[in-house]
């Protein structure tokens, strides 16, 4: 396996050093993208999205819960990854992977650094709050599962119903209208090699990257970063791809429906 990426690494750093990509993409390119929101009935919200050849299913629910300790009157928000084996052959069964828990925690970290909840409005007493969970299963896997399920997570939030509550407990199965979602929030995902950066990295091109470095923005705002791998990104690639990252920000929240 390590020869098979040093080959990739080889066959990528030749074709990104003169700017080409082996899909045929522009660097800054993303693969096609198709969000569907509201697909499934008995969650509160969901949606699918694919990018290129990666899929990601989102879903959401709501339960009460306890407040936590440090946010006594505020809601609870929760994202969960699911590395499904029949995405991957890179995928195992078994408790979450280091991997299933950075996706989660990134997209995780877009959505909450950017407040686009109100999770005070979920405060029902000091011992019970609303809480909002959402489920990602990676259902194919061809590179970049960050932007794909940052995505289907926030198309399931904008198709998501709150749900009717009384006396402390959700009345399953009524609603009283969608849940109030200030902004929209998106990741553009920039794969690096060399001093080369691009866009939506492909699985093969995540094999020969040096690292990844993951930018979540509202509209004119970085909300969050994220950086993975051992390669290093300057202070001046990092606000040349901030900025690159609010254009695209609008391409991708296009996509969305309210």
């Amino acid at each position: 396996m390590e020869s098979m990426n040093e080959i990739k690494r080889d066959t990528l750093g030749a074709l990104i050093s003169q700017g080409k990509r082996g899909d045929g993409r522009g660097m800054l390119d993303y693969r096609k993208i198709n969000v569907q929101g509201g697909i499934l009935q008995n969650p509160e919200g969901s949606a699918i999205v694919s990018i290129g050849k990666s899929q990601v299913m989102a879903g959401i629910k709501f339960d009460i819960a306890k407040p936590f300790p440090d946010r006594p009157k505020e809601g609870v928000l929760s994202t969960s990854a699911d590395l499904l084996p029949l995405a991957s052959h890179l995928f195992e069964t078994g408790p979450p992977s280091d991997e299933a828990i950075e996706l989660a925690r990134v997209v995780d970290r877009g959505i909450r650094s950017a407040n686009i909840i109100d999770l005070s409005s979920f405060y029902i007493d000091d011992e019970k709050v609303l809480a909002v969970y959402i489920d990602l299963f990676i259902l194919d896997h061809d590179g970049n599962l960050i932007d794909t399920a940052a995505l289907a997570a926030m198309g399931a939030l904008l198709s998501a119903r709150m749900p009717k509550v009384e006396e402390g407990k959700i009345i399953r199965g009524e609603f009283t209208g969608k849940v109030p979602i200030k902004e929209k929030v998106v990741t553009c995902t920039f794969g690096k090699l060399g001093d080369k950066a691009f866009l939506d990295p492909s699985l093969d091109e995540e094999k020969g990257m040096d690292c990844r470095l993951t930018l979540a923005t509202t509209p004119g705002h970085l909300c969050a970063a994220q950086k993975g791998g051992w390669g290093a990104v300057s202070e001046k690639d990092l606000m040349e791809l901030f900025d690159i990252s609010l254009e695209k920000g609008k391409e991708l929240r296009a996509l969305l429906n309210d």
